[in-house]
């Protein structure tokens, strides 16, 4: 599945996924570096400046990013 969602949480962790499948299923989520996910799809390296608590989306490959303020649902108030 192309990547379709990038979040950079507060936390400064980075996540990368399709934006379909949940990834809190187990099994559904892996760790892997960041340059071999840039190999795969060099258009994340344009994501390389999203600030802490920020998260991009496309609607698909090759489309452009659409970047918006992030938190986990249990950070709102």
């Amino acid at each position: 599945m192309p990547a379709l969602v990038v979040i950079h949480d507060g936390e400064g962790d980075w996540l990368i996924g399709d934006g379909v499948n949940d990834p809190n299923l187990p099994g559904s989520s892996d760790v892997y570096c960041i340059a071999c996910t840039t190999e795969n799809d060099p258009s994340l390296s344009e994501l390389a400046g999203l600030p802490p608590g920020f998260a991009a989306f496309r609607d698909g490959p090759g489309l452009p990013w659409t970047v918006e303020p992030f938190s986990y649902d249990d950070e709102q108030g």
